[in-house]
C-alpha cells in the first residue's frame, strides 16, 4: 500500500514504519524490500524508518498493517505519537483473541482515544497483483461518510476501484471469518475431496458468515458484496492465500506447529478461528464449518473426523 500510495502522488513522502534495521535500509539505499518483494522496485517516495514519532510525525493518514493479535502491544507502545485526529486505515483482518475485538475496537481503546478516526480497507486483493498494477477493486468503511470519500480519493487509481460503505461492522467481520473459512477449504483440497464437496463446504461457510454478521448488526448486503462473496473467492479458491495453504497442508497430514514455523507471514485465520467458537457462543448462532476448523487448530478434531460430522449434520430445509 505505501508503494501504491507513492506511486499515485509523487510529490508525496510516504513514511514506511519498519521493524529491522537491515529491511530499512534496503529500502532507503535500493528502493527495494529484501524481505517481500524483492524483486519490485519501490518508489524514491517511499522513506522506510525504524522511528515511529519521525513516521507519524505531521501525517495525513496512517496505513496499519501490523497482524491483529500484535496490534494492541504495538499501537499502545506509539501511542504517544499519535495525533488524536489522524485518520487510521487499517489494513488488518482478524478477531483479537479473548477480547473478541475487531480493529475498530482495538485502535481506539490501544491509543486511549475514542474518537480516533478510522477506515477499514478490505476486498479481494493479492498483494503482488497490486504491486503489479493488475486490476483490482476494494472497500473503504467508515462511519463517517466524509473520510471514507477522502480515503477513497486517496487510494483510487487507474487500477484500483475503492466503493465505500458505511458498514464496518460487515466489512471487518466478513474479512476476519473468510480466513477461517479459507483453511477450511484448503482442508477439502488436502484431503482430494473433490470439486463438489468444496463447492458445498465454501456455500455452507458464506451462510455461516452471513448468520453470524448480522447478528452482529451486519447488513446482508456487505456480505455479498466486494468485502464479503468477493474476498471469499480470492481467498478460498487461489493458491496465493496463506490461509488456504494452511489448510491444503493440514489436510495434507501436517501439524500446525510444522506449517506456522515454516511460514515467513502471518495467516491471521489461525488464531481467529480461536475466536470463533466464544463468537458463535455470543451470539447464539450455529457455524458447523467455522468450528470445526477451529477444532482441527486446537487438535480436538482429526480432519477426517470433521468431514463425518459435517456430514451427518441433519438434513435442513433451504428457506
Amino acid at each position: 500500500m505505501a508503494a501504491h500510495v507513492a506511486r499515485r502522488k509523487e510529490g508525496l513522502e510516504v513514511n514506511m514504519l519498519v521493524r529491522d534495521s537491515f529491511v530499512c535500509q534496503s529500502i532507503n539505499e535500493n528502493h527495494h524490500n529484501c524481505k517481500y518483494f524483492p524483486e519490485h522496485k519501490l518508489p524514491e517516495n517511499v522513506i522506510a524508518t525504524t522511528d515511529a514519532k519521525a513516521a507519524l510525525l505531521d501525517a495525513d493518514y496512517c496505513l496499519h498493517a501490523v497482524p491483529v493479535q500484535f496490534s494492541s502491544s504495538f499501537l499502545e507502545g506509539i501511542a504517544d505519537y499519535v495525533d488524536p485526529g489522524l485518520p487510521f486505515i487499517s489494513l488488518s483482518k482478524g478477531l483479537e483473541l479473548n477480547t473478541l475485538r475487531m480493529m475498530s475496537q482495538i485502535i481506539p481503546i490501544a491509543l486511549k482515544n475514542p474518537r480516533q478516526p478510522f477506515v477499514a480497507l478490505s476486498g479481494p486483493s493479492f498483494a503482488l497483483e497490486l504491486m503489479n498494477n493488475l486490476p483490482t477493486a476494494m472497500v473503504v468503511a467508515s462511519k463517517d461518510k466524509k473520510l471514507a470519500n477522502a480515503v477513497q480519493q486517496l487510494l483510487a487509481s487507474s487500477y484500483l476501484r475503492i466503493n465505500t460503505s458505511s458498514d464496518v461492522t460487515g466489512v471487518e467481520i466478513a474479512g476476519a471469518l473468510k480466513n477461517v473459512l479459507a483453511i477450511a477449504a484448503g482442508i477439502v483440497d488436502g484431503m482430494n475431496l473433490g470439486n463438489n464437496s468444496m463447492a458445498a463446504l465454501v456455500s455452507q461457510g458464506c451462510s455461516e458468515i452471513r448468520w453470524l454478521a448480522t447478528k452482529m448488526g451486519a447488513k446482508p448486503t456487505t456480505i455479498t458484496g466486494l468485502s464479503g462473496t468477493g474476498d471469499i473467492m480470492l481467498t478460498c479458491f487461489v493458491n496465493l492465500s496463506r490461509n488456504r495453504t494452511v489448510g491444503v497442508r493440514l489436510g495434507s497430514g501436517e501439524t500446525l506447529d510444522d506449517i506456522l514455523t515454516s511460514m515467513n507471514q502471518v495467516a491471521e485465520g489461525v488464531a481467529t478461528a480461536g475466536a470463533v467458537i466464544a463468537l458463535a457462543q455470543k451470539y447464539n448462532v450455529k457455524l458447523p464449518v467455522l468450528t470445526a476448523v477451529a477444532k482441527i487448530i486446537d487438535n480436538e478434531l482429526t480432519p477426517t473426523k470433521a468431514v463425518l460430522e459435517l456430514m451427518n449434520l441433519p438434513q435442513i430445509e433451504e428457506v
